[in-house]
């Protein structure tokens, strides 16, 4: 990421992107009361500095009726966190891996078509050299 020194406005903007990220220049204008040019330059710069790394599509829970979700906590064994982030990170259901304290040391994001697809990246996660131990929970309705 570029050094870029982000203000009040950049967080204003920012948050309004995640309420609506196809929110059209005019209205985000608009809601932070600064002109078109302002909002379109710092964009730029938000994108090119890396701090917006894309935009995205959150989708009705109906629409996504027959998706499994869950959120897995893994435990490693030692100094391996690295090593089993490098292995895990390509299990394409793994929608997100995060660091954490506590008990656990990773916390993964996982979603699939089905049952039996999840059930199949619950092995493949466990079977990873360094994993210790895990806990998963299906994530049932949103609230």
């Amino acid at each position: 990421m570029k050094p870029y020194i982000y203000d009040s406005l950049d967080s204003a903007l920012i948050a309004e992107l995640r309420k609506d990220g196809r929110a059209s220049i005019s209205f985000l204008a608009q809601q932070l009361k600064v002109s078109r040019a302002t909002v379109q330059n710092r964009l730029d710069r938000l994108i090119s500095s890396g701090a917006i790394l894309g935009f995205t599509v959150r989708v009705h829970s109906e629409v996504e009726s027959q998706v499994v979700r869950a959120i897995m906590m893994i435990e490693v064994t030692g100094k391996s966190t690295l090593q089993v982030v490098n292995k895990i990170r390509g299990i394409p259901e793994l929608t997100k891996l995060y660091t954490t304290n506590g008990a656990w040391d990773l916390v993964a994001e996982i979603q699939t078509s089905s049952l039996a697809e999840f059930d199949r990246v619950l092995r493949r996660v466990r079977e990873v050299d360094g994993i210790l131990n895990s806990e998963t929970s299906i994530l049932l309705s949103s609230m």
